[in-house]
């Protein structure tokens, strides 16, 4: 029979924590890489980008963040019109296609036009997720799922700070 040995149990409580913490440093590391890593037909260095973005456009579009629930209008936004990339301008989606899923972001069960968005694989929770980018200035705006409503099964989850509204 093994004695309960102090020193040997910090040893292994101490090899864990390191072991968990040098996996959470690569599982993070390996999240979307920033828009300008592609070219895209709009293309802006950081700075100038910086200038023609609020702080928070800035930090959804460009560096992959993420807004809290219900806090953009555009959640709310029920009028005939288009929604457009805060970044370039580019068209994105319908209003015919927006629907509440009631996960406090704008929502849309497909993008305007095939070559309106791009995607690619984001890591950054360590689980894959599909990125939605819009297809001209490659600006980060949000997420696609697999629970969306028919005809396409699919929820676009949006940040409402990356689009602006153009009414019908």
């Amino acid at each position: 029979m093994r004695r309960f040995n102090a020193n040997s149990f910090d040893r292994r409580a101490m090899l864990g924590t390191l072991g968990a913490g040098a996996s959470l440093v690569v599982l993070t590391a390996c999240g979307s890489s920033p828009a300008e890593a592609k070219n895209y037909p709009v293309s802006m260095s950081e700075a100038q980008w910086r200038k023609k973005l609020t702080k928070e456009e800035f930090r959804i579009l460009r560096e992959a963040g993420t807004e809290r629930p219900y806090s953009s209008p555009l959640n709310d936004e029920k009028r005939a019109g288009t929604f457009v990339c805060a970044g370039c301008g580019n068209r994105l989606y319908s209003s015919k296609t927006k629907y509440d899923s009631k996960t406090g972001w704008p929502s849309f069960w497909a993008p305007i036009d095939k070559g309106a968005v791009g995607t690619s694989t984001d890591y950054k929770i360590g689980v894959p997720r599909t990125e939605v980018h819009c297809a001209d200035c490659g600006g980060h705006l949000g997420h696609i799922f697999g629970d969306g409503p028919e005809p396409t099964g699919k929820r676009h989850c949006i940040n409402g700070v990356a689009m602006d509204f153009v009414p019908a």
